[in-house]
């Protein structure tokens, strides 16, 4: 299917972050990078963009693009700019004969959205226009300035910007049949070149449907206040269903934080994998050292490079780079980082007095670690088919063992303090092995119970 992006508009509210709307940078992204690459993780690969202000800049940009990303972008340009927005949507009238996506290139949103949408099915003279019932819920709309519609029976009955009472939001993203054009000369002949003037007239006749957006999300990103909600909005959703308890509550918020910044750089995933390995590693090699003062150091290593960890898979959601080796990578270095991290806090406990219990323990905690990771696989795949990919479910991790022997390691400085001889490093490395093979029996039992 076919797409059409509307970016000829100047865009004054957000001129002070760019000369051309479509290129301002969000997240390491520009605007219309981000709406392209969405509707290409959702299965769009043929897009035609009209441009009209700046507009030669603005093609440029997309050529490289084009080439970098491997995705075909086909230039309509509108001279005529400074018109309704319906003027940019009849530009593309003599190349888009069948039914065809539409939206804004300032639109954020969720693929789920077009995921739906593009499978939907319309006839030659009606269009589908995505709407968002959360008019009370949903603080990421301008009330002001949103387009309101009203709807019943699941067909528009009114839209405009102005409509008092109104039940959904219009959210700027369309399926239409080529009749979107036929009817914006209809409205245009009356006054109305928008596009929400075509949109009324097929309304009247009984031919805008809608699609509820439902949990999807959207905003326009018109100017600095909406800049700021959609950048807290798509960093909002860099939680993953798998996080555990200390991944969620405590290294995401910190991690993100990070990420906010390392997308504007050309750092890549598999850069900040390698890097979070490297300093667990070296957290390990401080254990091996044998003093507490290196324990410790090493133990707020290895809590650093777990919050940096969940920076790799941010960065890559948040520019749209996950790759499938990126993910197998980090899960490899992530089980050379365990290994060393808990063998070395075993030596640590074993060295000064030859107990074989320590070793044992120790042997249980590194297996017990290797046994979580091999369950986890099959455990998510369960858990994501019955809860959906935005809910959550119990999980203990990697997260939760990174973070019990930065906690004991920490708790072992008031004992030093009171002269109290109590192996903290030895009961972290056997609360790990405990809590680890349990959770392994725990979720073989969920597995078994579900088939």
């Amino acid at each position: 299917m076919k797409c059409l992006i509307i970016a000829a508009g100047q865009g004054r509210r957000l001129s002070a972050k760019g000369d051309s709307k479509p290129l301002i940078p969000l997240l390491g992204l520009s605007l219309i990078e981000r709406v392209i690459l969405t509707a290409n993780k959702a299965g769009l690969t043929d897009f035609y963009v009209v441009t009209g202000y700046n507009g030669e800049k603005v093609r440029r940009f997309l050529d490289r693009f084009s080439w970098r990303k491997n995705v075909k972008i086909t230039h309509i340009t509108n001279e005529e700019w400074d018109k309704e927005n319906g003027i940019s949507i009849l530009k593309a009238k003599d190349v888009l004969k069948e039914n065809f996506i539409l939206m804004m290139s300032d639109h954020i949103f969720d693929e789920s959205i077009l995921v739906k949408l593009k499978d939907k099915k319309i006839a030659d003279d009606e269009i589908i226009l995505v709407v968002d019932y959360n008019i009370k819920a949903n603080k990421l709309v301008d009330v002001d300035d949103a387009t309101k519609v009203i709807v019943k029976n699941n067909k528009i009955v009114d839209i405009g910007k102005n409509i008092k009472k109104y039940n959904a939001w219009d959210t700027g993203i369309f399926l239409c049949s080529p009749a979107i054009f036929s009817a914006i000369e209809e409205s245009s002949g009356n006054g109305d070149a928008s596009l929400t003037g075509g949109v009324r007239v097929l309304a009247k006749k009984g031919k805008a449907k809608i699609l509820d957006i439902k949990d999807g999300f959207w905003i326009d990103v018109d100017d600095e206040g909406a800049f700021k909600k959609a950048e807290g909005k798509l960093l909002g959703t860099l939680e993953k269903p798998s996080d555990g308890p200390i991944s969620r509550y405590l290294n995401r918020p910190v991690s993100t934080r990070i990420s906010k910044y390392l997308v504007k750089t050309n750092i890549t995933p598999n850069h900040i994998s390698f890097f979070s390995f490297v300093l667990c590693c070296i957290g390990a090699f401080f254990f091996f050292l044998g003093e507490y003062s290196y324990l410790l150091f090493g133990a707020i290593l290895a809590q650093v490079s777990s919050i940096v960890d969940g920076c790799d898979g941010e960065i890559a959601r948040l520019k749209f780079q996950e790759t499938e080796f990126g993910a197998w990578f980090d899960a490899v270095l992530d089980r050379y980082a365990d290994a060393f991290l808990l063998f070395g806090l075993t030596y640590y406990v074993y060295f000064p007095s030859g107990d074989l219990l320590y070793f044992f323990v120790g042997f249980l905690a590194i297996i017990g670690t290797f046994m979580n990771s091999y369950t986890a696989d099959k455990y998510d795949g369960l858990m994501k088919k019955k809860i959906g990919s935005k809910g959550h479910y119990f999980r203990m991790g990697r997260d939760v063992r990174m973070f019990i022997i930065f906690v004991f390691a920490i708790l072992s400085i008031r004992f030093l303090f009171l002269g109290e001889m109590v192996n903290l490093p030895f009961l972290a490395i056997l609360f790990i092995a405990i809590l680890m093979n349990a959770e392994n029996i725990r979720r073989i039992i969920v597995l078994y119970k579900n088939g």
